[in-house]
Order: structure tokens, then C-alpha cells, then sequence
């Protein structure tokens, strides 16, 4: 049985997982596979020696810390998958815990930084107030760039400064600042019309041939004003939605409001920025305290 491609067809159809999840589980699992018929073993026996045994072959070979912990997560799904189906009689991945965990704090931008990022787009021409556009979106709502580039026009509501984001398994409404809405309402009236070639589409964000902007598309125009701003951190567009979570957190806003805006299932994905945030007052009393 090709339990496989059972797993991955749950994963998308039953548990409603996005594509990148997808993408990064089958391929941890596929190489997870390829171990254990190298060590002669049974994906149905797997044990949790075994599984401890992955992860340290990971780690020899120099996997980052952070790929560990995706595998033991991918295949904690995989067999409580196998559970449900009966091939296993528990989950050998369940507790498991790899040794080697880094945890790293996200990067974020400075306020400064920021600001510096946002005014690198010329809004003269229209690629630039498309760019602005959608680098303002972002940093206003901290959705996922996956969700930004899903945008359609009906999912805006320009008079009321709200966005609707379908996200992984839930529905959201997320508010726009009034810069936001402003970069938006001149991008939606003035440049999207001038380059769609298909007047039915209804993708809110274009490339210049007027198709649905793509993940990759996106990705370099980050990559472009990064350079032209000569910020020298590393910027992705996850950047900004880590920025936008531990900026609302530094300026009084609950965790459980950026849980509902950034929708996270669970609030301890959250949590992280705050510890961004004692992290900065933290470095910021050792710097400042005279005695620290």
C-alpha cells in the first residue's frame, strides 16, 4: 500500500493544509522513507529509536535545526494519519522532542527601517504604486504572502480600510491603515485597470502582463527595494509580518487581537514576539542602565 500518497491526499483534502505545508511535509517524508528502506526497516515498525536515530543522521549531515523540528512535525502528522487508518497501533512520533532545537527569534525592521523600505517604490510610474501597494498591504495586515497574492478585488472594502483573507482554515477580517488604503485606492483605480489584458480577472495584485502576481514574482520586488533602501537585514516578506505582529505588541495591542489578525490556530504561535519584545527592552536596559 502506498501509504504515501493516502497521506498526502488526507493532508490536502481532509486537514486542508496550504500548498508550502504540503510541499515541505511530503518532501521530509519522502527522504524519511528513503532512511528507513536504507536501514531495512518498515515504515509500519517505525519506532521512536528509529525516529531518534533519523534526527541524528539529520544532524550529522548538517541539516539546520529548524529542518529537525519540520521533519519530526511532518511526521507526527504522518502517523497520526497511519493511526487513523489503522496501519500503526500509536503514534511513535508522538512526544518526541529532537535534541538539537536552536530557537531562534524572527527577524524584524526597525521602525526606521520600515519607513525607509516603504518610500523605496516611485509611485510615478505604475509598477512602482503597484509595489508600494502591496508592500503597504503587507505591513498593515501581517497576512502570509501566500494570502496576499490569493487577494481579489472583492476582498477589499476600500471605504471601510478592511481586507477579508481567506486564510489556511479560517476567514479573517484585517484593518488597513489609512497609508495602506491610500497606496490601494490609487493602485485599484488609476494603475490596475491600465494592466489587465483579461478584463474578468479577479486577482487584486497583477504582474505587468496582467496575470495573478506569483510567490516568486513577489518575492523579487522584496528582494529589489531591500537593495535599493541598502538595508543590509536579510528581508523577506515574512519579515514584515514578523515586524507587524511585534510592532503592534511594542505599542500596546493584546496578544490574542495579533492571534486573530496574523490567524494563528493557537496562541502560542503567537507568543514569540513577545518574547521579541523583552528581548528589545532587555537590550535596551543593558545599554542604557548604568550599573547593567
Amino acid at each position: 500500500m502506498d501509504y504515501l500518497a493516502g497521506y498526502e491526499e488526507w493532508l490536502a483534502h481532509e486537514k486542508k493544509a496550504a500548498a508550502n505545508t504540503l510541499c515541505s511535509y511530503m518532501r521530509d517524508l519522502r527522504q524519511f522513507s528513503q532512511w528507513i528502506a536504507g536501514e531495512h526497516l518498515e515504515l509500519t515498525q517505525t519506532t521512536q529509536e528509529d525516529i531518534k536515530a533519523y534526527t541524528d543522521y539529520l544532524g550529522k549531515h548538517g541539516k539546520s535545526d529548524a529542518t529537525i523540528v519540520r521533519s519530526v512535525a511532518a511526521l507526527k502528522s504522518f502517523f497520526n494519519y497511519m493511526l487513523i487508518i489503522h496501519a500503526v497501533p500509536l503514534n511513535p512520533a508522538k512526544g518526541f522532542t529532537p535534541t538539537r532545537i536552536e530557537r531562534k527569534l524572527p527577524s524584524i525592521l526597525t521602525n526606521k527601517e520600515v519607513d525607509l523600505f516603504l518610500e523605496q517604490p516611485d509611485v510615478s510610474d505604475a509598477k512602482g504604486c503597484r509595489d508600494k501597494a502591496m508592500l503597504e498591504v503587507l505591513y498593515a495586515t501581517g497576512i502570509r504572502v501566500s494570502e496576499l497574492i490569493d487577494l481579489n478585488v472583492q476582498d477589499v472594502n476600500l471605504s471601510l480600510g478592511f481586507i477579508h483573507c481567506v486564510g489556511r482554515r479560517k476567514e479573517r477580517m484585517v484593518p488597513l491603515y489609512r497609508g495602506a488604503v491610500k497606496a490601494l485606492e490609487s493602485y485599484v483605480r488609476e494603475v490596475r485597470p491600465q494592466l489587465l489584458e483579461d478584463p474578468e480577472e479577479t486577482a487584486l495584485f497583477v504582474n505587468m502582463n496582467g496575470d495573478r502576481m506569483s510567490r516568486q514574482g513577489f518575492w523579487k520586488i522584496v528582494k529589489h527595494y531591500q537593495e535599493k533602501a541598502g538595508i543590509s537585514k536579510d528581508i523577506t516578506p515574512h519579515t514584515l509580518r514578523h515586524s507587524f505582529a511585534a510592532h503592534l505588541l511594542e505599542n500596546g495591542a493584546d496578544l490574542k487581537s495579533i492571534q486573530e489578525m496574523l490567524g494563528h490556530a493557537d496562541i502560542s504561535s503567537t507568543q514569540i514576539y513577545a518574547q521579541i519584545v523583552s528581548q528589545k527592552l532587555k537590550d535596551v536596559y543593558i545599554k542604557a542602565h548604568p550599573r547593567a
